[in-house]
């Protein structure tokens, strides 16, 4: 089961990595314009805070438990991350876009959550 976790942990922190740094990096109307409509709802600070986020959550996922300190912040990175995604799907919902990417995301971080803290 460690290789699994460790897989999905993998996969989600590239994930959030890519898509906090794109947050971090572009600004807002370029974010628009490679079709994050979303991005028209929130001010450029609020923007980078998400990526922030995001990004301090990919870390979250990786280093806690591959060094073996603390590692009980990689499974609170991952409940962090759900609930990132939980707002994200309601976003979209309300927008009527597409919300089943990070509704499977938001899955995901909650199953590296469960098979951390059961470890």
């Amino acid at each position: 089961m460690n290789i699994v976790a460790w897989i999905l942990q993998i996969v989600l922190a590239v994930a959030f990595l890519a898509a906090g740094g794109m947050k971090l990096a572009r600004p807002k109307p370029a974010l628009v314009s490679a079709g994050m409509g979303y991005a028209e709802d929130y001010t450029d600070s609020n923007i980078k805070l998400i990526g922030a986020i995001e990004v301090i959550g990919a870390i979250g996922l990786i280093v806690p438990w591959l060094t073996g300190i603390a590692p009980i912040l990689t499974p609170i990175a991952a409940i962090g991350l759900a609930l990132v995604m939980a707002g994200a799907v309601v976003v979209h919902i309300r927008r009527k876009e597409q919300f089943v990417p990070p509704l499977v995301l938001g899955v995901l971080a909650l199953v590296v959550a469960v098979l951390r803290f059961a470890s």
